[in-house]
């Protein structure tokens, strides 16, 4: 299977979106609460239908991009959010080329094919700022062949971020919606 353009169009348009919790998740939710300067360059990867965009415009953040390789997403974030339609970029993550304060990870990663890990990994750390952070929630569950999304686990993620990141957080999510309870690692990871 090709995780490309054409198979994420698809998946949108024939409506099948399980990772789609209709709201930004409460993990997020907090964090994005406790960050005080609303001027910061944020980045929403593979966001999808961009609740996080959503909630962060409607906290003040104006300083937030969302990158996505399916147009669909993108047309629905533009139906909510007209005045920041210059905000939606529609393009493969690896050919990005700017930089952030700040890039928010939720279900990207684990829809990537496990083979991009790394690629992943060092292109976080091109895309931020000195003292950069990524931050957001990663799968704890066995990684496996059946896919996307893919797991992955607290040893793998140490292995694959220390190199780049001084890891702040990496834990079990206390508050993660109920279908993902006891699935997911909320992190945050500074750029070294």
């Amino acid at each position: 299977m090709k995780l490309n353009k054409e198979y994420w169009e698809a998946r949108y348009l024939n409506n099948e979106t399980g990772w789609d919790a209709g709201s930004i998740t409460t993990p997020l939710k907090k964090y994005i609460d406790q960050i005080t300067d609303k001027s910061i360059r944020i980045l929403i990867p593979g966001a999808g239908n961009g609740y996080e965009f959503d909630y962060l415009v409607s906290k003040g953040f104006h300083n937030v991009w969302v990158i996505d390789i399916a147009q669909q997403p993108l047309e629905n974030l533009k139906q909510r959010n007209p005045k920041f339609e210059k905000h939606f970029i529609h393009k493969n993550f690896f050919e990005l080329e700017d930089s952030y304060d700040l890039i928010i990870e939720q279900t990207f990663f684990c829809a990537l094919n496990p083979e991009l890990r790394k690629e992943y990994a060092k292109k976080m750390y091109n895309l931020l700022n000195l003292n950069g952070k990524i931050s957001g929630l990663l799968f704890d569950f066995p990684l496996t062949e059946a896919g996307p999304p893919f797991g992955g686990s607290y040893d793998e993620y140490l292995n694959l971020f220390d190199e780049l990141f001084q890891i702040k957080t990496l834990e079990k999510s206390y508050n993660s919606i109920k279908p993902r309870d006891g699935k997911e690692l909320f992190f945050i990871f500074e750029k070294k």
